[in-house]
């Protein structure tokens, strides 16, 4: 679910968080759990999925190509990669893994510029093998112009690849870009068991006249095996190999749907099951359903499972891609259990509960590359009573948040590790926005315990403030509930820890909260973000790396109440409050970065006198020399200016144009200036002409007096380009030495 719009507010637009550079880990499709253990961040040991692969982070690999982030920037290819880095293949460029364990199969999460494709090359222990991984565009850059705050999102897909052989730790993979540019963000490779065969009495769908090879429509064939077997609640089997299911199934009941695991068998299907209601006793298990959903159209019931599967119905080991949702359920799927499975690759939800749900279990899966929010409960309609997340890895939700909790009663959320949020989300929100009625607010109580929450929370641009990395939200009514938040985890947060607000920005109420047993990791800015009348009480929370200060408490709107913070003890590392409620806290405002070499400019906001078309100021400070900001043209002078986030030493500037040959030699007369409060400017370097040429690698340094003042606000105002009529600058990097 998305966040809309809100009125307008009086906290300043914040700066984007500081770089957080922390290696992170995905997971897969528990369904073969026979595989190469999990590699994950040290503090999210003890949450998440137990999954059967190893993931390899690209930046932390061998690798000939130009590595990008980390960047916390809407709209930016590296924001929305796990761990906000990637790297960059240009055309027989790679990236070489060393295994640490046994694999014979690697999924992919790539990204290729809009309106491309091309395949990656594998090389094994440097021998090229025949197959290789196709990458496309086509699933990729998704558009909503209808949600308040979108941007273009969703820039990753998955390939996977089975190697035909069985490598052991110390093997070397190699991906090379063949023809097109690829950005890699993670490698998950895991040892996938042979196929399953067909169990004695089951009814194959090849039997009743479907295609194993993908090339007929398979849709009555497999209408006709679930008749055959529904009446006894027997079994279908779905063989290994690819069978077009081109119209929705219904009157699935009583039976079991089977494959012959999720590598094996693949349903090509952009519209599953889609029923309003069943008698329920469906088992869906071990096969792969892949879609051909490439936008988003919230009419269109283009879903693994739409409405519902009825009561004390399973599904397990399944791998769900290119949908829209994964599951969007209605109706009765009481006791239902969701495990042991794989959703990549939604254009929106991966699964929501859309109300009246009652009993059910979502556990042990792994999500990534959600358009909306990874797992949500919406209760519309009904209230979603009694209804437990738990133990789930989710990865790189890129719209709206990891798990989000739309009202409810008796809600439990346990045990989940949640990483790199972006735009409208937080790791966890529990709230009372309603979407539309009747809407079931928040009731009972409300469990949230054991979660992991690592680089969660992300700049709201309706709000122009950040939503933290775990979320109350009394957005359209009090909250009444109990809320009991323990045990939790947050880690490399870009903004705050924990927030507190009425997000329509009408100052209702969030009441009965409490927070026992937190253990907090860097924060960009602050510990708690109070914003709404209200009430907590917090204990045993230790933080670390405290950006800005350890509490702000400042309800809108203005007179709207109090929120009362209570200590309960054991708490330490977050004292301090932020003095100034005019002003939301910069990340790192009360903690200047120490590290000399750090680039203090990239993922910062950046804005300009001017651009043309797509060169956007953002993209001098994306990390990525490729991309580029140009100004409006023949209307010099024209200026870039960074928000450092805090006053800073800044002795050396580096400026650079996009290295390839195409962009020939050429002068520009600039000057760099800077100053605290972002209107009086004090010139740092005076107007000279600097030469960007291919030969040097197009990068020019501007070295600053030792008696510069430090500077919170870097401009480089241009007054000429022999080039082209118009300032052009790829990256504009500070650092204090």
């Amino acid at each position: 679910m998305n966040a809309p719009s809100v009125t307008a507010r009086r906290l300043s637009v914040l700066a984007l968080a500081v770089a957080l550079v922390s290696a992170v880990v995905g997971a897969g499709d528990p369904a073969t759990a026979h595989a190469a253990p999990q590699q994950r961040a040290a503090a999210a040991a003890a949450a998440g999925a137990t999954l059967p692969f190893a993931s390899y982070e690209a930046e932390s690999a061998v690798t000939g190509g130009t590595k990008i982030g980390p960047d916390y920037t809407q709209g930016t290819v590296a924001s929305e990669a796990s761990g906000r880095q990637a790297v960059r293949l240009n055309a027989g460029q790679s990236v070489e893994f060393t295994l640490t364990g046994a694999a014979n199969a690697v999924n992919v999460a790539y990204n290729v510029p809009d309106g491309q494709s091309g395949s990656l090359a594998v090389y094994v222990n440097g021998t090229k093998l025949s197959s290789s991984l196709a990458v496309t565009s086509k699933y990729s850059y998704v558009d909503t112009s209808w949600i308040a705050g979108a941007k273009t999102h969703h820039f990753f897909d998955n390939a996977r690849l089975l190697l035909g052989r069985n490598l052991q730790a110390g093997d070397k993979v190699k991906l090379e870009a063949a023809s097109t540019q690829v950005t890699v963000d993670v490698a998950d490779f895991e040892q996938v068991p042979d196929a399953a065969t067909k169990p004695a009495g089951a009814v194959s769908v090849v039997d009743k006249g479907a295609d194993a090879t993908g090339q007929q429509d398979s849709t009555q064939a497999f209408r006709d095996a679930i008749s055959a077997a529904k009446g006894s609640g027997g079994t279908v089997w779905i063989p290994a190999g690819t069978f077009k299911v081109g119209s929705a199934l219904s009157g699935v009941e009583n039976v079991t749907l089977l494959g012959a695991g999720s590598w094996y068998s693949v349903v090509r299907s952009s519209h599953f099951i889609d029923q309003t209601s069943s008698a329920g006793r469906v088992n869906l298990k071990n096969f792969a359903v892949i879609g051909e959903v490439t936008e988003r159209v919230d009419n269109n019931p283009d879903n693994f499972v739409n409405g519902s599967l009825g009561p004390n119905s399973t599904v397990s080991g399944m791998w769900i891609q290119h949908l829209k949702c994964g599951f969007w359920l209605t109706g009765n799927n009481d006791n239902l259990i969701v495990e042991n499975s794989r959703v990549l690759d939604t254009t929106a939800d991966g699964l929501n509960l859309n109300g009246n749900a009652h009993g059910v279990q979502v556990r042990n899966n792994f999500l990534r590359n959600q358009g909306d929010d990874s797992l949500a409960m919406w209760s519309l309609n009904g209230a979603d009573t009694g209804s437990t997340f738990s133990g789930n890895t989710i990865s790189q939700p890129n719209l709206a948040n990891g798990i989000a909790i739309y009202g409810g009663t008796d809600i439990t959320v346990k045990d989940n590790l949640v990483q790199d949020t972006n735009a409208l989300g937080s790791g966890i929100a529990i709230s009372n926005q309603k979407f539309l009625d009747p809407f079931s607010p928040l009731a009972g109580t409300i469990t949230v315990s054991g979660n992991t929450l690592v680089r969660t929370g992300a700049i709201n641009p309706n709000w122009g403030h950040p939503m933290g990395a775990l979320r109350v939200d009394a957005y359209d009514s009090a909250i009444e509930a109990t809320v009991n938040i323990t045990n939790t985890t947050i880690k490399d947060s870009p903004y705050s820890a924990y927030e507190f607000v009425s997000g329509s920005g009408t100052g209702k109420a969030v009441k009965n909260v409490t927070v026992d047993g937190s253990t907090v990791d860097k924060v960009g800015t602050v510990v708690v973000q109070a914003e709404t009348p209200g009430a907590v009480k917090i204990s045993n929370l230790k933080a670390t790396g405290v950006g800005a200060a350890g509490v702000y408490n400042c309800p809108y709107p203005s007179g709207s109440g109090t929120f009362t913070l209570t200590d309960g003890g054991g708490n330490s590392g977050w004292s301090s409050t932020w003095a100034n409620c005019s002003a939301w806290p910069q990340p790192g405002a009360g903690n200047p970065d120490p590290d000399p070499a750090r680039n203090l400019a990239q993922g910062r906001p950046a804005t300009a006198t001017g651009s043309v078309d797509v060169y956007t100021p953002g993209k001098a400070v994306d990390g990525d020399a490729n991309s580029y900001w140009e100004s409006a043209n023949n209307a010099f002078p024209q200026a870039l200016t960074v928000d450092l986030g805090s006053a800073q030493a800044v002795r050396r500037v580096v400026l650079k144009l996009p290295p390839a040959t195409a962009w020939g030699a050429r002068t520009e007369t600039l000057t760099v200036q800077g100053s605290t409060d972002g209107s009086s400017f004090t010139t740092l370097a005076a107007s000279k002409g600097y030469r960007f040429d291919p030969a040097t690698g197009n990068t020019v340094t501007v070295a600053l007096p030792d008696t510069s003042p430090a500077t919170r606000h870097l401009r480089v105002q241009v007054t000429g380009n022999t080039g082209w009529p118009a300032a052009q600058l790829s990256e504009v990097e500070a650092y204090l030495k």
